[in-house]
């Protein structure tokens, strides 16, 4: 071997699913190191999941950005913020669909689909969701 061997679609999946979640990271300027570890943490147990069952590789995204939200839940609070909604209480953009391809944040307050996984920095509003 030349040390050229291509790397495995499942390892392309779980870089694409990380770097998708770590735009959104930089997007809301939350990309501290410990953050990132948590990104590299879900990356490491979803490997393992999507050995089992190798079908879901299309739902990496979505579940990376899950656990992320989830382990900033219990650290530092709700992430990412909506930003749709300008009064009332802040809350938390949700992923959608929980399980399935195209993951999208969503803002159930304001039925909206915010941005795609991946595509927080660029979001500026919502359209409708589907």
């Amino acid at each position: 071997m030349d040390g050229t061997d291509p790397i495995s679609p499942l390892e392309q999946a779980l870089h694409a699913a990380r770097a998708l979640v770590l735009a959104d990271l930089v997007a809301r300027e939350v990309a501290e190191a410990d953050v990132v570890s948590m990104v590299e943490e879900s990356v490491a147990q979803r490997r393992w999941w999507v050995e089992q069952w190798p079908e879901g590789v299309g739902f990496l995204p979505g579940l990376v950005a899950q656990d992320v939200q989830d382990a900033l839940l219990e650290r530092y609070g709700r992430w990412p913020l909506c930003p749709v909604c300008g009064s009332g209480d802040p809350h938390a953009l949700e992923v959608e669909p929980e399980l399935g391809p195209d993951p999208h944040w969503v803002c159930h307050k304001a039925g909206v689909k915010v941005a795609a996984i991946g595509a927080l920095g660029r979001a500026t509003g919502g359209t409708p969701s589907s």
